[in-house]
């Protein structure tokens, strides 16, 4: 059964998300037999190569939040994450643009390293403190996960893969998808958000089952949209 899921590398819930899609897998009867692809979508498109400025400040005025309430909610994002074994650094979190990134995660899809290069990603960004849209930065997570360094460096250097990416950003559009994580199983059934293992593999299960197409979304719980 395919199952797609759309999220970003720099969506602190996707990287939660995908913890809890995982333990959801874990526990999922027919495992075994799910192909997963991870789509692309971009939260802030026309973000710079590094976004400079302070984070904190941005995200407060994205929400229109104080200052103070913009920490709480880094800092609830943090615990919420640890509790995943997952270890956010999100003041030293350097934003980006990400779109390189889905290319190369297109690439990655080619060689069947398309989940480690996101884990990497994932890790680099939210844990690392690296600049996710710098090229060399991205070349070097890309080879660390197995993949040539002269195809990677052909990819970064011209304009591969940008219709893959824009593609799955259209797919999106056209399911409705304006936040992530968004995960649709078998194209029977939809969850949207950072949601629980349980509901997770209830929407798995549905769509093992044959739930018809065009079912409900399974509820929505937090993630980010774009900016």
């Amino acid at each position: 059964m395919l199952v797609e899921i759309w999220s970003d590398v720099v969506c602190p819930w996707c990287y939660i998300g995908k913890r809890r899609f995982e333990e959801a897998v874990s526990r999922f009867e027919h495992a075994d037999e799910l192909e997963i692809v991870w789509r692309s979508f971009e939260l802030d498109p026309g973000a710079p190569v590094e976004r400079e400025g302070d984070a904190v400040a941005h995200l407060a005025r994205k929400y229109g939040v104080t200052r103070e309430k913009a920490q709480a909610m880094e800092d609830a994002l943090t615990r919420t994450a640890a509790k995943l074994g997952l270890e956010y650094h999100l003041d030293r979190a350097r934003r980006g643009n990400t779109f390189d990134a889905h290319r190369l995660l297109h690439l990655a899809a080619e060689h069947a390293r398309q989940g480690e290069l996101k884990e990497r990603l994932l890790a680099a960004f939210f844990t690392d403190g690296e600049p996710i849209g710098d090229p060399a930065t991205l070349a070097r997570l890309a080879t660390e996960v197995g993949l040539d360094p002269a195809e990677v460096q052909s990819v970064l250097e011209s304009d591969a893969y940008a219709e893959a990416v824009r593609r799955d950003e259209r797919l999106a559009t056209g399911l409705g998808v304006t936040g992530v994580p968004f995960f649709v199983f078998g194209r029977a059934s939809a969850v949207g958000g950072a949601q629980s293992p349980e509901i997770l593999g209830e929407a798995m299960q549905h769509a093992w089952e044959a739930v018809p197409a065009g079912a409900s979304v399974v509820g929505e719980e937090p993630g980010h949209e774009k900016t």
